[in-house]
């Protein structure tokens, strides 16, 4: 009979200790319940889901929660279709908003062709890996290695290597999400916005003589361009050409004219470079041959 009647006590502590967690519980859920909007998960899945950062968020559920507390406009979503936007316009009854589409540039036009490499990498077949070993071989030491981690990262099919194994963006497909920019040991990408159609295709800081014969289409610091853009537009620094695009840019295509290597180019259409009437028109297709250090 002991035993039994400790048994009864023991189930009704625990029933009654049942009782009161499930009390507490409700209690603490009733005084700590956040509430969240509903129209959060109605937007998230109108959302590509891509968790890219283009937007500036930490990711689709952070840009709908934005979204909704009217923190930021539906346009903000480069990824999306600008029909898809305007639907969850609509759902929140809010304007859909503009941004000015921003692409990836490459500010490099050294391929295999046009320039040159002390040594021959082999190894990973990797920018980054073949960055740590003497900067991957390139004469250039600013120039891009050609071995595609960029495309590799790109998730959205933006970036292709040419024959020449050099990068090229679509900006059709560039939602400028950056990874990139993240991925490039050289720091050779940039964001931009399209209307920023003048563009200095070269990161070569060397002494001009030393950057030509490292690559044929390297700025040279010549000076052209600064003088024959608008006042204020370009400048000299550290061997390069620097635009400056607080000033009106729009009105410098003519400082590519005489832009010897076709270094400085210009963007009438974000998928087609310009180079300028005096640059050098180059034929070949072949691979330079190495040169000696």
């Amino acid at each position: 009979m002991g035993s039994i009647s400790n048994l009864a006590y023991a189930g009704a502590f625990m029933a009654l200790l049942g009782v009161v967690l499930a009390g507490v519980i409700a209690f603490a859920n009733r005084r700590l319940y956040v509430y969240e909007d509903p129209r959060i998960d109605e937007v998230e899945e109108l959302l590509p889901k891509s968790n890219c950062g283009a937007c500036g968020t930490a990711g689709c559920r952070n840009f709908a929660e934005k979204v909704v507390a009217g923190e930021i406009m539906p346009a903000q979503c480069t990824v999306n279709a600008p029909a898809q936007n305007t639907v969850i316009a609509d759902l929140l009854g809010v304007d859909a908003g503009s941004v000015e589409k921003r692409v990836a540039r490459l500010a490099c036009a050294g391929g295999k062709h046009v320039a040159f490499m002390r040594a021959r990498y082999a190894g990973h077949d990797s920018c980054r890996a073949a960055h740590v070993v003497s900067g991957g071989g390139k004469a250039c030491a600013w120039g891009c290695l050609g071995l595609a981690d960029c495309a590799d990262v790109c998730t959205f099919d933006a970036i292709h290597m040419d024959a020449h194994g050099l990068p090229v963006v679509d900006a059709d497909k560039c939602t400028a999400c950056n990874d990139c920019i993240e991925v490039c040991p050289k720091g050779l990408f940039s964001l931009e916005p399209v209307s920023r159609k003048l563009w200095v295709a070269c990161k070569n800081l060397a002494d001009g003589d030393i950057a030509e014969a490292s690559c044929e289409v390297a700025c040279t610091a010549c000076g052209k361009c600064v003088v024959d853009a608008a006042r204020g537009v370009m400048k000299l620094e550290n061997n390069l050409a620097v635009i400056d695009y607080a000033q009106n840019e729009r009105t410098a295509k003519q400082a590519i004219e005489r832009c010897p290597t076709g270094a400085i180019v210009w963007f009438d259409n974000p998928n087609a470079p310009t180079k300028g009437a005096e640059a050098k028109k180059i034929l070949r297709q072949n691979e330079l041959p190495l040169i000696s250090a």
